[in-house]
Parts: structure tokens; C-alpha cells; sequence
């Protein structure tokens, strides 16, 4: 017994493992941005999600520019990291140049508790970043809401809405509105419950508006973007009478619509 008690005490402390979390931030500046600076951006761009998701599916996001009125420079483009999420880089959102959009909004699936960035790219080159946290998991694996059958007989039909702001001016031309399209948008994570078998990934890549052929918003996503891929969002209106909307998809799909604007007011 002496002989155990002294090894024990002259034994060597066992290594004590970093229970540090893994960032995976450094690594996705240099994959999605080629290492570029980024600067702090919390005066420039505002990222709003659930701190604890309800449905990890779909999860919520809003991104709203901050600059101010007299700010020379403009929002070009804005990229959505998830950061833990298997495909990080959710979505990148290119600006009209005269649109003036100043708020996007979609749902997102996120697959475990991760910081989420908000990445701005203004007019003089520069890169602005913001982030949030958010605790969810299995967003990306999460089953479809819709059977196949189903989510392939209303395959890429779109709906446009026009929503009153009563916080503006209709002389001021500022708009909001909805974009709506039905895809199953699978991740590639998700399996079959009868078969046992993955479900390739099929999503909507491309989506992009325009009043009559002025561009207001571009966005190139992946599997991160909710099934039924929706984006809301605030623009100018430049006085045309007619919103259109092209979306592609990764199976080669295209599907077009048009709508008729209601200039009553904004």
C-alpha cells in the first residue's frame, strides 16, 4: 500500500487537454475573402438573429446597413457566414447600385451553436464585419416539411409582396417587399426516412430582382438558405411599374415572374 501511495505521488500530472473551442473564423477570412482585412464594422452593417433558435431550420436572420445619410461610400455586397455550419459561406447579397437597399431578411438552417458574421463590402474596397451567436443545432440535417411529391409539383413558383411602411413618407420612394419561392432547397444532409438514403443537395444558387431592368438585389446561396427560400427586404422605388425576379437552381432550372407594382403608395 505504501508503495502504491508513493508511486502516485511521484507520479507525473496527466496532461491537462485545452477544452478551447475551435474558431473557424481565421480559416473562412482566407477561403471566402483571400485573407483581405476586415475591419470592425459595427457602425457599418447590424446582423439580428435568436440567441436560441426555436426551430434550427429555420432560423431568422435580418442584416441592416448602418452608414449614415451623408456617407459617400455605399453597401455593395454583403456575405452571410455560419460559421460551424458545413457550407459556411450561406449567402452573398450584391446590392442594386440605385436601389439603396438598406434590409434583408431570410431564414436560415444552422447546425450547431456558432457565431454567425455579417460581412459588408463598401464602394472603396474595404471589408466590414459584425457577428452574432446563435445556439442551434441539426438545422442542416433536419427532415423537409414537405413531402417530395409535393415540393416537386410546386417547384419554383414564386409570390411577390408589397408591404405599407408607416414609418415613411410615400413621397420618399422607400419600399419593402417579399420575395417567396417554393424549393426544397435540400442541404445534401438530409435522409430519406424510407430509404435510409441522403438526399442530394438541390437548392436555389441564384436569385435576382429588378424594377423594370434596374437591379435592386442579387444573391448567391447555398445549402444554408431555408427549404421555401424567402428574402424581404427595403429598397427605393425609381418609379417602375413592373418587379421581376429570375431564380436558378443547382439542377439547371430557371423560373422567371413578373409583377405589377402598386405605386398608391409605399
Amino acid at each position: 500500500m505504501a508503495a502504491l501511495v508513493s508511486g502516485l505521488v511521484g507520479a507525473s500530472p496527466a496532461p491537462v487537454l485545452s477544452t478551447e473551442a475551435y474558431d473557424p473564423w481565421p480559416g473562412l477570412v482566407q477561403d471566402i475573402f483571400s485573407n483581405r482585412p476586415i475591419n470592425d464594422g459595427s457602425d457599418v452593417i447590424a446582423i439580428e438573429m435568436p440567441y436560441r433558435a426555436e426551430d434550427a431550420a429555420i432560423v431568422p436572420v435580418t442584416l441592416r446597413t448602418k452608414l449614415a445619410p451623408t456617407d459617400s461610400r455605399r453597401v455593395v455586397a454583403i456575405t452571410l457566414v455560419i460559421d460551424q455550419n458545413p457550407a459556411p459561406m450561406a449567402a452573398r447579397f450584391e446590392l442594386g447600385p440605385d436601389a439603396h437597399v438598406s434590409e434583408i431578411s431570410t431564414r436560415v438552417r444552422v447546425n450547431n451553436y456558432t457565431d454567425v458574421h455579417a460581412v459588408a463590402e463598401l464602394s472603396d474596397g474595404k471589408l466590414y464585419a459584425t457577428k452574432t451567436f446563435v445556439k442551434a443545432s441539426g438545422g442542416c440535417s433536419a427532415p423537409a416539411a414537405k413531402n417530395a411529391d409535393e415540393a416537386q409539383n410546386q417547384l419554383g413558383r414564386m409570390k411577390y409582396r408589397q408591404f405599407s411602411r408607416s414609418d415613411q413618407a410615400p413621397a420618399d420612394g422607400a419600399r419593402e417587399a417579399q420575395i417567396m419561392i417554393r424549393h426544397p432547397n435540400n442541404s445534401g444532409l438530409q435522409m430519406d426516412q424510407l430509404t435510409q438514403l441522403y438526399i442530394p443537395a438541390f437548392f436555389v444558387n441564384e436569385l435576382r430582382l429588378w424594377q423594370d431592368d434596374s437591379p435592386v438585389l442579387a444573391m448567391e446561396g447555398g445549402i444554408s438558405i431555408s427549404e421555401d427560400p424567402n428574402l424581404r427586404f427595403t429598397y427605393v422605388s425609381n418609379g417602375a411599374k413592373r418587379f421581376r425576379a429570375e431564380a436558378k437552381d443547382t439542377a439547371g432550372h430557371v423560373f422567371r415572374s413578373e409583377w405589377k407594382v402598386d405605386t398608391s403608395g409605399s
